[in-house]
């Protein structure tokens, strides 16, 4: 049976996420420690063999994907579908802000309620079927092959409640951390399966990441 490998990667700790801010559409660079992530999968990626490397287009996941691809000399394939969910008016806010100000809106976009639309934002159920078709393409695409793909916290927890099947609404159970290495296989038939999450074995010496 021919599978299809994604290898799955959170971008580097971000300045907004040492501040516990949402970031959503919004961008901030890499921290310092971020940059250390980056470096460490690039290092770790230089020694898989894989045919292709996509990158969301914030800037937070093409930066950890460029330092990537400056390891592995693979070209950087800009994927806008693999983007974070758009948050709206919580965009830019801490999560004590955030859980202040809009109290209902930020409970119910924490609990992955389909029916929450955060003002200016996306619904969950849209962002779960934009991330999980740009993910099906991409496999499709290459078929039998190994493939990268570098995004955000809440694109790696729509695939995973996907995969798992997780029911809505629900908090989330993904652990994400940043930098972190996760692989998925889908076969023929659209299954999907993940044989690691999570793995954060190559960041041993690296600054760590908040969240």
């Amino acid at each position: 049976m021919t599978i299809s490998r994604i290898i799955l990667l959170r971008h580097g700790e971000t300045v907004w996420n040492r501040e516990n801010r949402i970031q959503g559409h919004l961008d901030t660079p890499l921290s310092a420690a971020g940059v250390a992530q980056a470096e460490a999968l690039a290092q770790r990626l230089a020694g898989e063999s894989f045919a292709a490397l996509y990158s969301s287009d914030l800037g937070r996941a093409h930066e950890t994907a460029r330092r990537i691809a400056a390891r592995t000399r693979h070209q950087v394939i800009l994927e806008p579908a693999l983007r974070e969910r758009n948050l709206g008016i919580l965009q830019g806010l801490t999560r004590v802000e955030a859980k202040a100000l809009y109290p209902e809106i930020y409970t119910r976009y924490r609990m992955f309620d389909p029916e929450c639309i955060v003002p200016g934002g996306e619904d969950a159920l849209h962002f779960v079927a934009r991330v999980v078709a740009a993910f099906s393409a991409i496999a499709e695409r290459f078929s039998g092959e190994t493939v990268v793909v570098v995004a955000h916290g809440g694109t790696l927890d729509a695939m995973y409640r996907h995969v798992t099947q997780a029911p809505l609404p629900g908090a989330r159970t993904a652990p994400l951390p940043n930098a972190g290495y996760n692989c998925l296989l889908r076969d023929v038939q659209g299954h999907w399966s993940m044989p690691v999450w999570g793995d954060v074995s190559h960041l041993q010496g690296c600054l760590p990441g908040d969240r």
